[in-house]
C-alpha cells in the first residue's frame, strides 16, 4: 500500500517551524505536504486560506477560524477537526480608541460605533460575548461596522445594528478620522500601528487585564482549530490521531527554541518566556479535547448568543469522531 499524501495549510508560526524545516519526524505512512499559506493575505483568485478550506475544501487539512469552523460544522459542511488550536489571542489587546477619546471602559461603548474585521471573525465573536460575560455590556447595545464580507452566511440577531464600511474607506483611517468610535481586530491596521500617540488600547493596562482574565477563566483564548475533510477521516480514520501526534511532536521542537536567549529577535526574548511562564504557567497552548474543553464550551456559548449557529451545540461535535472516542476512553 502506497503512502497516503496529505496537503496540510499553516501559517509560518514559530510553533509550525517544523512543519517547514524538515525537524519533523513525518511516520511513514505519511506523505506529508505542508504549504505557508498566510491567514489574512489573499493567495487565490481573492480568496484567504479559510475560506478556501471551508468553502472549496481546497486542503486535506487546514488552520481556520475557530468561529468560521464551528459555523460550518452547524450547517453539515463536510468537514471535521482535530483538537489543535494553532492562533490564540485575548480580546483585551486588541482593542483601540483614539487618545484622546472619553471612552475608558467597555460599557463607554454602548451606542458607539465600533470596527470588526468581520461580524463573525473569532476575535470579534469572543470580543462581542467578552463584552457581556465579563463586563455585563451588552452587545446588542453597540452599533457594529465591518469591513469585509462574511465567510459563512448567518441571519442577524433581530434588533442588532451592522453596516459595512463605505467603498474605498479604510477602516482603521475611520478610527483616525472619527467615523467609528472604537475598533477591535485581530490584526491592527497598518494605520493604527503607524498612529502613535494618537491612539491607545481600550483597557489602560492590557496586559493585567489578560492576566485577570486567564487566573479566572483558565485559558488563552483560542482563535483557530484544525480542520480536515470529513471524507478524509471517513476513509481514512487513523489520519486524525496521525495528524495530532505530529502537532505534539513539533511542540516538543519548537518549545525547544527558547532556550536559546538569541532564538528570537527580542533582546529580552528569554526573559519574556520565563515571565509568561510564572503567570500563564508552563503550557497556555494545550492540545487535546479535555483542556480546551471550557474555552470551547464558552465559545459555543457566544456563537449561539450571537446568531452565528442555530441550536446549542457540543465540543464532541467539534472532532473527528475516532479522536472523541479516545478522549472519553483515556479521559484525553
Amino acid at each position: 500500500m502506497g503512502k497516503l499524501k496529505i496537503i496540510l495549510a499553516l501559517s509560518n508560526y514559530d510553533r509550525h517551524v517544523p512543519f517547514f524545516d524538515g525537524t519533523l519526524p513525518v511516520p511513514e505512512e505519511l506523505e506529508l505536504h505542508t504549504v505557508q499559506v498566510g491567514q489574512s493575505a489573499p493567495l487565490k483568485d481573492g480568496v484567504s486560506r479559510h475560506e478556501r478550506m471551508i468553502r472549496e475544501r481546497e486542503f486535506d487539512a487546514a488552520e481556520v477560524s475557530l468561529s468560521s469552523y464551528i459555523m460550518a460544522k452547524n450547517r453539515g459542511m463536510p468537514l471535521t477537526a482535530i483538537p489543535v488550536f494553532p492562533r490564540r489571542l485575548f480580546s483585551q489587546s486588541q482593542a483601540w480608541v483614539l487618545a484622546d477619546a472619553t471612552i475608558t471602559s467597555p460599557a463607554d461603548l454602548i451606542g458607539r460605533k465600533v470596527g470588526l474585521s468581520s461580524f463573525q471573525t473569532t476575535l470579534s465573536v469572543l470580543a462581542k460575548g467578552d463584552m457581556k460575560w465579563e463586563y455585563g455590556v451588552p452587545w446588542e447595545k453597540i452599533k457594529w461596522c465591518v469591513n469585509r464580507e462574511e465567510n459563512v452566511s448567518f441571519k442577524l440577531k433581530e434588533g442588532v445594528s451592522l453596516e459595512r464600511k463605505g467603498e474605498g474607506k479604510k477602516i482603521g483611517q475611520m478610527l483616525l478620522d472619527g467615523e467609528i468610535d472604537a475598533l477591535i481586530m485581530p490584526h491592527p491596521p497598518k494605520a493604527i500601528l503607524e498612529a502613535g500617540a494618537r491612539v491607545r488600547r481600550l483597557f489602560p493596562d492590557a496586559r493585567a487585564e489578560e492576566t485577570r482574565y486567564y487566573r479566572k477563566n483558565g485559558y488563552y483564548p483560542i482563535m483557530h482549530i484544525l480542520a480536515l475533510k470529513q471524507e478524509l477521516v471517513d476513509r481514512e480514520p487513523w489520519v486524525a490521531k496521525a495528524l495530532l501526534s505530529l502537532f505534539e511532536a513539533a511542540k516538543k521542537i519548537y518549545r525547544g527554541y527558547y532556550d536559546d536567549p538569541n532564538w528570537s529577535q527580542l533582546a529580552w526574548g528569554r526573559h519574556y518566556f520565563e515571565e509568561e511562564g510564572a503567570v500563564l504557567g508552563n503550557d497556555p497552548w494545550p492540545l487535546g479535547i479535555k483542556r480546551n474543553r471550557a474555552n470551547l464550551e464558552r465559545f459555543l456559548e457566544y456563537s449561539l448568543d450571537q446568531g452565528l449557529i442555530d441550536r446549542k451545540m457540543a465540543v464532541d461535535d467539534l472532532f473527528a469522531a475516532p479522536l472523541v472516542a479516545c478522549s472519553h476512553k483515556n479521559d484525553d
